[in-house]
């Protein structure tokens, strides 16, 4: 936590082959940081892109200041749950604030949201209120209607978008849920909400746009619509 008590927010961003996408991200979330009020530091893992997304983070932590940017890459992909992991070894806020770098998200982080109803976790939804989703095919959206329908169904999670990944955590209580969480991938994002149900953690949603990718690949594929399945049924019968 900063100084004096006040809160500190740090933003997990992995990435790759994000060269083109990250210093607009990063741009966007350090203009929305500051007029916000809030202390803060932005941590890139980047898993050895072979784009260059490496060598774009370090011109940022230049421009930036190293207090606010953090490089801390990893040699190769090691999943979304590692990364995460690894960034929290960095963070030093007492908030932590997970997100895409595909610029998918506004962003528009949730600290009134937190506040309001001193949440443990907060999470974005494009199921409720006037969230959705732009620019993504029928496939697309039928996939993602049909994971989280057959998801809801079979956990009953208490949240109604369990595949999304812009969310805010307290540590504490990110740090517990990584104990707990044993999936790789898309799955790692359900079983969090699913394991916070379990250990009894308040979880309050805000409705996003959720608008496709700017630069770059969806690195959606079939391999992890399988792994989404086995996933799925693996918490299914131990949850």
């Amino acid at each position: 936590m900063a100084a004096g008590g006040a809160d500190k927010f740090s933003v997990l961003l992995p990435t790759y082959n994000e060269r083109e996408n990250l210093p607009l991200v990063v741009w966007l979330l350090a203009r929305t940081l500051r007029e916000s009020g809030n202390n803060f530091e932005i941590i890139i893992i980047d898993d050895g892109s072979p784009d260059g997304t490496q060598e774009i983070a370090e011109q940022l932590e230049k421009i930036y200041g190293s207090d606010k940017i953090l490089l801390r890459p990893r040699a190769r992909k090691l999943g979304l749950g590692t990364a995460y992991i690894h960034g929290m070894k960095h963070a030093t806020g007492n908030f932590i604030v997970i997100m895409d770098a595909d610029l998918s998200h506004h962003v528009s982080l949730y600290f009134i949201k937190q506040k309001e109803g001193n949440f443990d976790i907060v999470s974005g939804t494009r199921y409720k209120g006037n969230g959705g989703v732009y620019g993504w095919d029928l496939k697309r959206k039928l996939i993602s209607r049909g994971a989280n329908f057959i998801t809801q169904v079979l956990l009953r999670p208490g949240a109604s978008d369990l595949t999304g990944s812009f969310r805010l955590y307290r540590k504490e209580v990110l740090q517990k849920l990584m104990e707990k969480c044993v999936s790789k991938g898309y799955v790692f994002q359900m079983e969090m909400i699913v394991r916070a149900r379990q250990l009894g953690y308040t979880i309050g949603e805000v409705p996003i746009s959720f608008v496709d990718r700017v630069y770059g690949e969806s690195k959606l594929g079939g391999n992890e619509i399988v792994s989404f399945l086995k996933g799925l049924l693996t918490l299914f019968a131990t949850t």
